[in-house]
């Protein structure tokens, strides 16, 4: 992604984020769902959300987890996020994910990523950057659109308040397994892998989540 991509990323999370959380959203709601069904380790943990938004699930790794690094790129979204937490074991910083994180090597337990890879072009670079600041057995957890649904023309959108106008925030087509090589590539052992669809939806559906929970080889 280059720099003029990631600042129209930016830009549209900065709009989007006076409505984010007020809007009905079944992909963000789903998302939230499905963190907090995971059978994630919290308890004394040192956690890094990247792409953190409002802080949707902020709030809940913070009620968790010993202390949070929240990062997101856009401001608009900072600012929210920033309003609705006020937890003294979560600190929140502007970055954009695309290059090296303001995180030091091996200094957390776990990293968690909802919602944010279909923005990226270069989900190798996220591995790898999830692998230096892991520490030895750490885990990786990522919850994204699903491959199928992007293939369909899924993608991230919100309506501009002001103009009424439909925004679709640009997004990138990841198959499941650019995720699992750029795992393996990077040390990661895969742990489990799911696919969520809206409550009471059939099998016949697609889903629309996929998740993937990876830990880092013992060193």
């Amino acid at each position: 992604m280059s720099q003029i991509q990631g600042e129209e990323v930016a830009s549209a999370y900065d709009q989007w984020s006076r409505t984010y959380e007020s809007v009905e959203n079944a992909t963000r709601d789903l998302a939230a769902r499905v963190l907090r069904q995971q059978p994630l380790d919290l308890r004394d943990r040192d956690v890094l959300e990247i792409g953190c938004g409002t802080g949707l699930n902020t709030r809940y790794l913070a009620e968790h987890s010993r202390e949070v690094v929240a990062i997101d790129f856009s401001a608009g979204m900072l600012a929210q996020a920033r309003a609705n937490i006020s937890s003294p074991n979560v600190r929140f910083v502007q970055c954009d994910i695309q290059v090296r994180w303001p995180v030091a090597d091996a200094s957390v337990d776990l990293v968690v990523c909802m919602l944010v890879l279909e923005h990226v072009a270069n989900v190798d670079h996220v591995f790898k950057q999830a692998s230096r600041v892991l520490r030895s057995g750490g885990e990786f957890f990522v919850a994204e659109l699903h491959p199928f649904k992007q293939l369909q023309g899924t993608q991230a959108r919100f309506t501009q308040v002001d103009s009424g106008n439909l925004v679709k925030v640009q997004a990138f087509i990841h198959e499941f397994s650019d995720y699992v090589n750029a795992s393996i590539q990077h040390g990661f052992q895969l742990v489990r892998v799911d696919e969520w669809r809206d409550e009471k939806e059939e099998k016949t559906t697609l889903p629309r989540l996929l998740s993937l929970h990876v830990r880092l080889s013992q060193q």
